[in-house]
């Protein structure tokens, strides 16, 4: 019984570290958004329990947040410069983002314009949109963390009120990755296959057909490294392929890249 109740009392001193944070930000007058699992739960009634608490903010809302945080008596880092930030009071910490590891989903004005009003620990906020969720966690194929069953849940229940353009949209020349897990839903869950509107199939599939008679690029790039900072590393180091994170096809430098992938085996 001794344990359980440490459990809780911990459990209650981070609940009251993230309302303080969102106090901070609001007071501070800092644009941001609650992303991770408490979006994941409003759209999908799914509850997942985790440590992290995401807050999202746009690049020139970054340093001010942080700046707010650290008034406020947390330290403040800036993790990687290319996306996520972190404040943190004891073992208690949140994550500032405003882009994704793979330095594609950038938060821009359209995130704020189409969020989601809800209560998060009983303070009113607004929710990364349910599309630009799903475009974040599109890109997400580790070997240790895949989040194609965030998808398939996600769609599941939010398909039909999803805004099927903006997400079209979202991932631009990246579209084969949404068609790749739109048949997935298909596969499964083959009596919700109607959840995606046959006209966003038919437009993606009308484009798979078309790339298929065009030649082959002359550009060796592997698009992996924008899916798995781990897997594809192989494929740049010794088959000579072009990272296709990096600038100019993507939108990460070479020191960029470099920290994120020491990243990988020295921070959590």
């Amino acid at each position: 019984m001794a344990y359980q109740s440490t459990l809780d009392e911990s459990a209650l001193d981070t609940n009251t570290f993230y309302r303080r944070s969102l106090h901070v930000l609001s007071d501070a007058g800092v644009p941001f958004l609650v992303g991770g699992s408490h979006a994941f739960l409003h759209y999908t009634g799914i509850v997942r329990n985790t440590k992290d608490f995401d807050i999202f903010v746009r690049r020139e809302d970054f340093d001010r947040a942080l700046e707010a945080l650290g008034l406020g008596g947390y330290r403040t880092e800036v993790t990687f410069p290319h996306w996520l930030g972190k404040a943190k009071q004891g073992e208690d910490f949140i994550d500032i983002v405003f882009s994704s590891g793979n330095g594609v989903c950038q938060v821009d004005t359209l995130w704020f314009e189409n969020a989601v009003e809800a209560q998060v620990l009983g303070h009113p906020v607004k929710l990364v949109p349910c599309e630009e969720l799903f475009w974040q966690k599109s890109f997400i194929m580790e070997r240790d963390r895949y989040d194609g069953a965030d998808i398939a849940h996600i769609l599941r229940v939010q398909g039909p009120n999803l805004d099927w353009e903006r997400l079209v949209m979202r991932f631009g020349r990246y579209w084969p990755l949404l068609l790749s897990h739109l048949t997935q839903f298909t596969f499964i869950y083959p009596c919700e296959k109607n959840t995606v509107p046959r006209h966003v199939f038919e437009e993606l599939l009308g484009r798979m057909a078309a790339s298929l008679d065009e030649p082959a690029m002359d550009d060796r790039v592997c698009q992996g490294t924008l899916v798995s900072r781990a897997q594809y590393l192989l494929d740049i180091g010794r088959y000579g392929y072009a990272d296709a994170r990096l600038q100019p096809r993507g939108n990460m430098t070479p020191e960029d890249a470099i920290y994120w992938t020491w990243a990988i085996e020295h921070i959590d």
